[in-house]
């Protein structure tokens, strides 16, 4: 069965965002560690995690999803920049230790003209210093649209950071669809021939999870402006294409898209329906 869910907010805790999960179809989510433009988080409601589990395992959810907040830069050029961002990472980290099977995704960070190199040192540093902690989280560094000075533009830049992470037994890669079509990535057209470069370049093992947005510009804009399955240039065929994917349907798949749960409940009705019907 595909795995599907959304974006679902935090503020009420897990087993709040399970329910809502139910609620509309969904069987796995993600989820912001925190105020995603800010810093301090909730205090940790252990309570409220047990009944989650035990909420998941009655219906069925799965390997959930933490997002980071996007205050944090790995590839910060301000050292007490990177430590901030080390220190809550490793904060997030030690709070999904009570989720057994949860991913963490980051966005990997700005240069801002110190030069991509650079940028790869410190993010590789970076991780490379969380790893001293042993958490058993699977890290996702995720692709980027190549705004500005974004770090992991591209396939080369994240199999770099990679390379230099010397325990990457719990580093993944979240292929965000509307940030790798603004990349110039031609999901559309060639989605065959791009994810024979992502396993050439990273390998289809790192690939831990998909993000599910249709874009509002075009490929190779370089915008990241997500827009509702379907309705953006991407366009629905392509997500079918997608869901369907061999390399692709069994992982974990979770809308960005602009919407509320109701819009979200009928994306996840619509690609589930698309891709159970060709399994069939």
């Amino acid at each position: 069965m595909l795995r599907i869910g959304c974006h679902l907010s935090s503020a009420k805790g897990y087993l709040a965002m399970g329910k809502d999960a139910v609620k509309i179809g969904a069987n796995t989510f993600q989820f912001f560690t925190r105020n995603p433009r800010g810093a301090k988080a909730k205090e940790l409601n252990v309570t409220d995690i047990e009944e989650y589990l035990k909420f998941a395992a009655e219906h069925g959810l799965a390997q959930i999803l933490a997002h980071a907040p996007y205050t944090l830069n790995a590839s910060a050029k301000d050292p007490a920049l990177r430590q901030f961002t080390c220190e809550t990472m490793c904060d997030d980290l030690s709070r999904l230790e009570y989720i057994p099977g949860a991913m963490y995704n980051f966005h990997p960070g700005s240069h801002v003209q110190q030069g991509a190199k650079q940028g790869i040192v410190y993010i590789s540093e970076l991780l490379n210093q969380i790893n001293l902690h042993g958490y058993q989280t699977t890290i996702l560094l995720e692709t980027m649209a190549g705004k500005g000075t974004e770090m992991g533009r591209s396939f080369e830049e994240l199999s770099a950071i990679i390379e230099r992470v010397e325990d990457s037994s719990h580093l993944g890669v979240c292929l965000d669809t509307c940030h790798v079509f603004d990349g110039g990535y031609d999901i559309v057209h060639s989605l065959d021939s791009i994810l024979e470069e992502f396993d050439q370049i990273i390998g289809l093992e790192r690939l831990k999870a998909i993000h599910l947005n249709d874009s509002k510009n075009g490929l190779g804009s370089h915008k990241d402006r997500h827009e509702k399955i379907g309705q953006g240039e991407i366009g629905l065929q392509a997500f079918v294409q997608i869901v369907r994917h061999p390399c692709l349907r069994q992982l974990p798949f979770y809308l960005e898209t602009p919407n509320d749960l109701k819009g979200y409940q009928r994306e996840i009705a619509l690609l589930r329906e698309k891709a159970e019907h060709e399994e069939a």
